[in-house]
């Protein structure tokens, strides 16, 4: 395996890496609440690397995250983007609560070398290690990106669940400041996958905070980036740009189709869950269906909401538009009630 790459020269899946540094909308300034922060990463764990490039290999990143605690990376003041395989989350990691920190100082972007998926999480895969019985809502492990990249992820047909390009968070709590997503996808063509860059199923604490960060050229079946099943989202302060679906015919798929193509940045479905977005663009998002170019939005039990505030929208699509033209790229369902129907937007503008 290819221990790294200089972050100047075209990463394996022939995509010129773009390093990490400071993600996010400049023009975001939505306050961020405690939960939102993050981590500190003064007393590392693991340090992977001893100062240059060449001591920064797959190996030694698989084994730091498999130990858990808080990670950190030592391996020049250049930016490195590292090829790894999968590397999953153990539910008992670090101090036993599966506690897994992973910084990569503006410097370090991990790459799947557009082979396999970067991170997998999931609580209720036995060979990651069985807590608790009730492995659909414990709330361990705890996950962490900050001030990382990743990029050519790929949840191909080999994959042991074919959601998130880059990772996969089944279970247990997750959250993304300052990171970068980019040139991910989850190529799998049915109905129910979803994720180019994330996938996230059964968060044991809600919501899931993405903050300042960026997610550009990623693609799904659904959700060219963000894909999920009863998740509520806190999305401050980032940029999601140039995904897209690769599927058409909805969920359940038409005949003659393979599903999906709905929401060009981001998939949502099932019950009870709020998506909130404050501080954020949305520019040149594609989907297929329902105008959903950048967010689809179905809360089945119609107990939800999608909060919209200090945000921009521009250049996507709205190919297939069921719902009002003055909102372009947006399709939700999320509360039965006269009005709003949950929906609430401010200070937000769509070209």
């Amino acid at each position: 395996m290819k221990p790294h790459v200089d972050a100047s020269a075209p990463d394996p899946d022939g995509f010129v890496v773009v390093p990490p540094g400071t993600n996010g909308n400049p023009d975001g300034h939505c306050a961020l609440p405690p939960g939102a922060l993050a981590e500190d990463v003064s007393m590392p764990t693991t340090v992977v690397g001893t100062g240059t490039p060449a001591s920064c290999t797959a190996d030694e990143v698989v084994a730091a995250v498999h130990a858990g605690g808080v990670v950190t990376f030592d391996c020049g003041t250049a930016p490195l983007t590292i090829v790894v395989p999968e590397i999953d989350i153990f539910n008992d990691g670090g101090k036993g609560d599966g506690s897994v920190t992973i910084d990569g100082g503006g410097l370090i972007t991990l790459s799947g070398g557009g082979a396999n998926r970067i991170l997998y999480q999931n609580t209720c895969d036995q060979n990651l290690h069985y807590t608790t019985p009730h492995c659909q809502d414990q709330p361990a492990p705890h996950l962490v990106v900050q001030n990382i990249g990743f990029t050519a992820g790929s949840a191909n047909a080999t994959s042991s669940v074919l959601g998130g390009g880059a990772m996969y968070v089944g279970g247990g709590t997750f959250k993304a400041y300052n990171v970068r997503f980019d040139h991910s996808t989850q190529p799998n063509l049915e109905q129910d996958y979803a994720g180019g860059a994330i996938y996230t199923f059964n968060q044991a604490t809600q919501p899931v905070y993405i903050v300042s960060s960026t997610f550009d050229t990623n693609s799904g079946c659904s959700g060219g980036a963000l894909g999920s099943i009863g998740t509520s989202y806190s999305i401050l302060n980032s940029v999601f740009s140039n995904n897209m679906t690769l599927g058409n015919g909805e969920n359940p798929a038409k005949p003659g189709t393979p599903g999906g193509g709905l929401g060009g940045a981001i998939y949502n479905d099932g019950n009870s869950y709020t998506l909130s977005i404050c501080g954020t663009s949305f520019t040149t998002n594609t989907a297929a269906e329902l105008g959903s170019g950048t967010i689809f939005q179905v809360v089945d039990d119609l107990n939800g909401q999608l909060v919209i505030d200090q945000s921009a929208f521009t250049g996507n699509s709205n190919t297939g538009s069921v719902q009002s033209a003055s909102h372009p790229s947006i399709y939700v369902e999320a509360m039965d009630k006269q009005g709003n129907a949950g929906v609430t937007i401010t200070a937000t503008t769509f070209h």
